[in-house]
């Protein structure tokens, strides 16, 4: 039996050091994600090449972060407020949203599994706090953009994305491709923005509202703290 615990507390030890390793040589080295890893390791094509934020449109960067996580800017990986009103969900029988802010989205595609399981998620918040700690705002939204998946068929990062479902570069986007582009990230498997449905131009028209409204909530991650929108 203590040479079974042994070898848990071991493993253990591994899996904790793999993120606290990883982490800060993410500062310099282009990661891919587990479900990227997955495809290659079972023979699926993974398309994927990398762009520099820079490279990337403004609008997307505002589109994203005002769909998927509007205090991203603000936080420390965790929306507090957000998790806390999860928890009050849950323990009141009310259906849950999940509360992932795009910092723990990261933490999960590198480190972690897909699929609902509340082990991942409760591991997923000190990660994400980790990474918010370790790698600026701007780092983790180019890691995001350039690891989260955008097709049905192996697409991998937003230029990958932008030339399935537009044919152009991810730093030509038009405000509606981007708020689009956008609406597929919760579904890409089903979601497509080059042929969206009417309840997803709808999403698309409420994403381009609020980045209208509110785009400067984005700004921790435009060139010299500002979005040119």
């Amino acid at each position: 039996m203590w040479g079974a615990v042994r070898w848990f507390a071991r493993l253990m030890v591994v899996l904790v050091a793999i993120p606290v390793v990883l982490t800060p040589v993410y500062l310099f080295v282009d990661p891919i994600s587990v479900p990227m890893l997955q495809r290659y390791v079972t023979g699926q094509p993974v398309i994927r090449q990398w762009r520099d934020i820079g490279q990337i449109s403004d609008r997307l960067k505002a589109s994203v972060i005002l769909s998927e996580d509007g205090q991203f800017c603000r936080h420390w990986g965790v929306d507090i407020a957000a998790l806390r009103d999860e928890v009050t969900d849950l323990f009141s029988g009310k259906p849950v949203r999940g509360a992932s802010t795009i910092t723990m989205q990261v933490a999960r595609n590198l480190f972690l599994w897909n699929g609902e399981s509340y082990i991942r998620k409760g591991l997923e918040i000190p990660l994400a706090l980790y990474v918010d700690l370790v790698l600026p705002k701007r780092r983790i939204m180019e890691i995001y953009l350039n690891i989260a998946e955008w097709g049905p068929s192996g697409q991998f990062g937003i230029e990958a994305g932008a030339q399935a479902a537009f044919g152009v570069e991810p730093d030509a986007l038009s405000r509606s491709a981007a708020a689009l582009l956008t609406t597929a990230l919760p579904n890409p498997m089903l979601r497509l923005p080059g042929r969206p449905s009417a309840n997803q131009r709808r999403i698309a028209a409420v994403i381009e509202d609020r980045v209208n409204q509110y785009g400067e909530r984005a700004d921790c991650v435009g060139e010299n703290g500002r979005l040119a929108l």
